[in-house]
């Protein structure tokens, strides 16, 4: 039987940052955020809050390839069970309901039975919650469309409505750093970082590893606000704000898409290759340029493209798939980033679930080959990568689902902030250019937030 999803058009408002400080004190309040007011880059966004369940299935921290093989069958469960003959609404509508949070990096390195010596991470490997309404803004049709499932009674519904069109109540809490930022590696230890992968790559270990370190500062105040400041510099198309369990909260203005269905097309967007962006539009457009041409970034992105290909090959059907976009070059707020687009047929005796877990965590962070990637990774990184690096998703109740690739990301979790940088190593890198790659990339968060002044 068919399950009717309503839909009731609300007034469109051109910054979802807007609409979203109505709402976001409500538990579990999420949104995830394609477009600045200055400088669109998407078209949709999703703003949700009040998840109806509690008992969405969850993983232990520490689960073993066993246990995260088993949870991705508990959520495909899970969905079933809750979500079993919910149509598509409309193409216009991505996302109707269902499951929305984060994958951690942590469950990657459970899928690939990776051991870690470094501290056992207490934070959560997965959140994931259920939701029953969200507001979908259309910015390429400027419409706002509020969509309730079933479950969603007409009162609550009206109460919605009501606190949508109410006016914003801006919050007193600002946001103060109380340290200065300080990185997890020296210049002296990630050089030894560098120079190991080096090794590894000249005894045919590996071709290419992500290597990446954590900048870490203490805080006070309302992370919402610094969300704000950092989307103003660093819009991304793939952003979002999520407020998780025990008051931690998940900033993150990713660029790269990680997986997307819609219908049986898988499509993926692997990042690989960045330049700084310029002021001097002379010397900015050289570097798109230089980009473009550079024989090691293009080497280092077709890498992870055949790597992509691979994955996607466990969960496509044979023969569709097809790389169609090769070494793009797309320009960011702050970068320049080389980026192909990749794309299959899933196979009829698939699901999100399957595709999710068989191609988790995306190669562009791992490097290549993957597991073997990530085992130098969890030798050399002294700190954990938590939420970075692993993914926000959506599956929508009708079985939709995109993803990002968790990178330009920053975690607000008991008084500290984290911020993660790093680039993928092969054998023609120098060792400090990629460390500075490292500050390209995550250097002007930093610096927005280091603005916000110290205690």
């Amino acid at each position: 039987m068919s399950k009717s999803v309503h839909l009731q058009e609300i007034p469109y408002c051109p910054d979802s940052c807007e609409l979203f400080e109505r709402i976001r004190d409500l538990p579990r309040a999420a949104l995830l955020d394609s477009s600045s007011p200055h400088a669109s880059t998407g078209r949709y966004d999703i703003l949700t809050a009040q998840p109806w369940c509690d008992t969405v299935p969850r993983l232990v921290q520490g689960a073993d390839e066993r246990a995260c093989q088993a949870y991705f069958a508990e959520l495909k469960r899970f969905h079933l069970e809750h979500y079993h003959g919910v149509q598509q609404v409309s193409s216009d509508i991505p996302f109707c309901g269902g499951l929305l949070g984060y994958l951690g990096y942590d469950l990657g390195k459970g899928l690939h039975n990776i051991q870690s010596p470094a501290q056992s991470s207490s934070f959560p490997a997965v959140q994931l919650c259920a939701y029953d309404w969200c507001v979908i803004q259309d910015h390429l049709l400027q419409r706002a469309t509020l969509v309730t499932q079933p479950r969603v009674g007409r009162a609550q519904r009206q109460d919605l409505l009501a606190r949508l069109r109410q006016p914003v109540k801006r919050g007193a809490a600002g946001f103060t750093l109380t340290s200065s930022f300080a990185s997890s590696l020296s210049t002296e230890q990630y050089r030894e970082a560098f120079e190991q992968i080096q090794a590894y790559i000249q005894a045919g270990d590996c071709y290419q590893v992500n290597l990446t370190q954590c900048f870490s500062a203490s805080y006070s105040g309302d992370p919402w606000h610094a969300y704000r400041a950092l989307r103003a510099v660093a819009a991304a198309p793939f952003a979002a704000y999520l407020t998780l369990a025990e008051e931690a909260t998940l900033l993150c203005l990713s660029p790269e898409r990680f997986l997307s269905l819609h219908g049986h097309h898988v499509e993926t967007s692997p990042i690989k290759g960045t330049r700084v962006r310029h002021s001097d539009p002379q010397q900015d457009a050289q570097a798109q340029r230089d980009l473009r041409a550079s024989h090691k970034d293009r080497a280092e992105n077709l890498m992870i493209v055949d790597l992509l290909r691979n994955d996607l090959g466990r969960s496509c059907t044979p023969g569709s798939i097809h790389v169609d976009r090769l070494f793009e070059v797309q320009s960011f707020p702050t970068v320049h980033h080389l980026v192909s687009t990749i794309s299959g047929e899933l196979r009829a005796d698939r699901s999100a679930w399957e595709l999710l877990r068989d191609s988790f965590p995306g190669g562009s962070i791992t490097g290549a080959p993957k597991r073997r990637a990530m085992e130098i990774i969890a030798e050399l990184e002294p700190h954990e990568r938590h939420v970075y690096c692993g993914s926000v998703l959506y599956v929508s109740a009708d079985g939709r689902m995109d993803s990002n690739i968790a990178i330009r990301s920053l975690l607000c979790d008991h008084g500290v902030v984290r911020c993660w940088g790093g680039g993928g190593i092969v054998a023609d890198s120098d060792w400090q250019q990629e460390y500075q790659e490292c500050y390209d990339k995550v250097g002007k968060f930093l610096a927005v937030l280091e603005a916000f002044g110290h205690d």
